[in-house]
């Protein structure tokens, strides 16, 4: 599935249902906002986007608890569902997305290129997904985009079930 149509399926289902989409975006700094940010009519749900590549916006600006960044580093699932938190948090979203990884062509405190750990938060909580991709920085970037989109998709569809059980 290209991006594009994955971007269109998430503003389709986002607007559909009402939800406004918030992003926090590391290694992919705005890719995912600016793909849905293409799709006519994400204006209706797309609240916003912050790009946090530093530690210090992501504790600063985003609310990542600094002690685990300290002691864990950038690239872990607790940071991308805290990065999420916030995002939802501050964007004042129903549903955020997050991206953190190491893109290369080094690895990245101790994590090796390709790891990479896509957030969510929404009204049930917080999680995160690791990922492990390969190919050049680029190819990982687009890899983790396209994953983000997906946990989107997912969690607006787990949004929009649970609002239909009520």
């Amino acid at each position: 599935m290209n991006e594009h149509t994955l971007a269109q399926q998430v503003v389709l289902a986002a607007v559909a249902d009402g939800v406004r989409i918030g992003t926090a975006e590391s290694l992919t700094a705005g890719m995912v906002s600016s793909a849905l940010a293409t799709v006519p009519g994400a204006s209706a749900a797309l609240q916003g986007g912050i790009v946090s590549y530093q530690s210090e916006v992501k504790s600063g600006v985003l609310g990542v608890d600094r002690d685990l960044l300290d002691s864990e580093g950038a690239v872990h699932a607790d940071v991308a569902r805290q990065m999420a938190e916030g995002a939802r948090r501050i964007l004042g979203a129903d549903i955020a997305v997050s991206t953190t990884g190491v893109a290369g062509p080094e690895p990245h405190g101790g994590k090796p290129v390709g790891t990479v750990f896509i957030g969510t938060a929404g009204a049930d909580g917080s999680d995160a997904v690791a990922y492990t991709f390969s190919g050049g920085r680029a190819e990982i970037r687009a890899q983790a985009e396209e994953a983000a989109l997906e946990q989107l998709l997912e969690a607006i569809q787990r949004t929009t079930a649970a609002r239909g059980q009520r």
